[in-house]
């Protein structure tokens, strides 16, 4: 196992992918200029730099929400988070960030080989989630220009019999009508397997 997976992978899949949902929301707002760059900070993680929000009402608001994601997560129930960007004063959706959870159940592997196993799947994971980190960076190149002040909400689709905390309410997909769609790289753990879509309002 490398230095670098050791120390950025250590826990179990949930962390890694509620790891994951943390940066790559961050790294979305901030390369999509949703809100001001002196509001995020550069930060180690994965391997590589990213940005991170430290202003703290957002930064209040998205612990909130990455809480939940993680308690659906460890029993089992979440299976889509969504970020919507929208027009603040519209209310358009111009982008729908959409990442779909499985779980892969992955099984141990008996013998003197399951370190070295389980090392290579750590890395395989790692460079995988590194590869997303960087389309997320890349996505200037091909999303149309945020021209209005833009708004936020985070979405999870859940099992039916998942615990929903009151702070949450019930939404619509907020799917927008003949929206662009680009898939984007996938990652699995030993458990899981994020798949993530971008999806944007086309300039008619």
């Amino acid at each position: 196992m490398t230095q670098s997976s050791s120390i950025l992978l250590k826990g179990d899949s949930t962390d890694t992918v509620a790891e994951f949902f943390e940066y790559a929301v961050c790294s979305i707002l901030y390369q999509r200029g949703v809100y001001p760059a002196e509001q995020f900070e550069a930060k180690k993680a994965f391997g590589i730099s990213v940005q991170v929000v430290k202003d703290l009402g957002l930064k209040a608001y998205l612990k909130d929400v990455f809480t939940y994601f993680t308690s659906w997560l460890k029993t089992g129930t979440l299976q889509k988070t969504v970020l919507v960007i929208m027009g603040a004063k519209s209310g358009e959706v111009l982008e729908r960030w959409s990442f779909d959870v499985s779980v892969a159940g992955g099984t141990e592997v008996e013998g003197t080989t399951t370190g070295r196993i389980e090392s290579d799947r750590e890395r395989k994971t790692l460079q995988e989630i590194q590869a997303i980190i960087r389309q997320i960076t890349a996505s200037v190149t091909f999303l149309p220009l945020l021209e209005e002040t833009c708004s936020i909400d985070l979405l999870a689709y859940t099992d039916k019999d998942a615990a929903v905390p009151d702070a949450c309410e019930e939404s619509d997909a907020r799917i927008i009508p003949d929206g662009a769609n680009v898939q984007l790289r996938s990652f699995s753990t030993a458990m899981h397997k994020v798949e993530a879509v971008v999806s944007y309002k086309q300039d008619l």
